[in-house]
């Protein structure tokens, strides 16, 4: 288990001062790391095998996929009253071990009881996302509970299952029991975001760069994308090709980026067509910071700015970014599908809006390199499985 550290207490120290009613509001929140582990320890997340320290996140918990995955007909919610077994009994083509290793195929949809379940007490509530490199690979995951209504939800007071969706959509892919697709989050009480915070946040720590005091904020902060890069010619992106062979979510470094990928090179007009079905990798023009006392996340998919959906794996970690744990220059990286039809999307448009919500504390571990984290001081960057280029 982690413990704080002078650094750690430096960046406690950075979040400022907590008068008594702050004192107050930061009982509302996200739980931080240190607030998973008492959760484990009281027994409100079990799971079939102990749950390892590296699955703490500084604000959310690696969920674990099963030994068994059962290939559904169909996208399913089993709504009130309904569990997820008695779905997956109509539902259901055929089931397969993943103990040592199954493929999923691209275009099918899969359940996978995860080893973890919840018994959360009042006030406690989760939500859950995929994670960056399930996000990366275009591997769309949600999670479902028994008699749920929405997915990524966990209700006040659940004691149950927990299972994952799995639909790979741009390749098939290799996974075992125990990888790690999707994470949670534990939120108590009901906190408030508002403008107004958000707009005071930005002015103290500067949340999104180039963004200054006119940043456009209503119900979060927005970020564009970048279609131009260092310049004539610059790597700008990728789109995911066609046909390709399996990709084994287990091997980090090890693919060569061009056998799965089209790159995408800037030019004169600095816009990308979107092809309907396609699957791009794009970067936020700005870069991102999210403050050791804060948690972010990305906005679903709105019509009002395209017909595309932006980011899967919609959630930034606290220290996304921060220059106290070696994030300075850490952009978001945009998972981008365009829907019915091609859409042309321009340098410096508004792909998105970071929501930020409060942490009930600075947790003890930080995003960033000391914790192993994939992806801070990053740019452009595939997934972790790809052989990354020479710094």
């Amino acid at each position: 288990m982690n413990v704080p550290t002078a650094a750690t207490s430096d960046l406690a120290a950075a979040a400022g001062p907590v008068g008594e009613s702050e004192a107050a509001r930061r009982r509302h929140g996200i739980l931080p790391s240190q607030g998973i582990r008492a959760l484990i320890g009281d027994r409100c997340v079990i799971a079939e095998s102990p749950i390892g320290e590296d699955q703490v996140q500084p604000a959310s918990l690696d969920l674990r996929l099963g030994r068994i995955a059962y290939r559904v007909r169909a996208s399913f919610l089993p709504g009130e009253g309904v569990a997820v077994r008695d779905r997956i009994a109509t539902l259901a083509m055929h089931q397969f071990d993943l103990s040592a290793g199954a493929v999923l195929e691209k275009g099918c949809v899969y359940i996978v009881p995860l080893m973890e379940s919840t018994c959360l007490g009042r006030r406690l509530v989760g939500m859950a996302n995929p994670k960056s490199s399930a996000g990366r690979l275009d591997i769309f995951t949600r999670l479902i509970t028994d008699g749920a209504a929405e997915f990524d939800s966990v209700r006040e007071g659940y004691k149950g299952p927990l299972y994952a969706e799995v639909s790979p959509r741009a390749f098939s892919v290799v996974v075992r029991a125990g990888d790690r697709l999707c994470q949670l989050r534990i939120r108590r009480g009901s906190p408030t975001a508002s403008d107004s915070a958000t707009r005071r946040l930005h002015e103290e720590v500067r949340l999104v760069d180039g963004a200054e005091a006119g940043a456009d904020i209503a119900r979060g902060i927005a970020f564009s994308v970048d279609l131009r890069g260092s310049g004539e010619r610059a790597l700008i992106g990728y789109r995911a090709k066609q046909h390709t062979d399996l990709i084994d979510i287990s091997r980090i470094g090890h693919y060569d980026p061009l056998d799965f990928w089209e790159p995408i090179h800037a030019g004169r007009e600095a816009f990308v067509l979107l092809n309907p079905g396609d699957f791009y990798i794009l970067a936020s023009r700005e870069a991102v910071t999210v403050p050791p006392d804060h948690a972010a996340e990305m906005t679903p998919y709105d019509t009002r700015v395209g017909e595309f959906r932006v980011h899967y794996a919609g959630f930034f970690d606290p220290g996304f970014g921060f220059a106290g744990s070696g994030g300075a220059g850490s952009r978001g990286v945009l998972e981008v599908r365009s829907h019915e039809v091609p859409f042309v999307l321009e340098h410096g448009q508004v792909v998105g809006r970071l929501v930020y919500e409060r942490l009930t504390e600075v947790p003890d571990k930080i995003y960033g390199t000391t914790i192993g984290s994939s992806y801070q001081r990053q740019g452009l960057r595939l997934a972790k499985q790809f052989r990354q280029p020479a710094a």
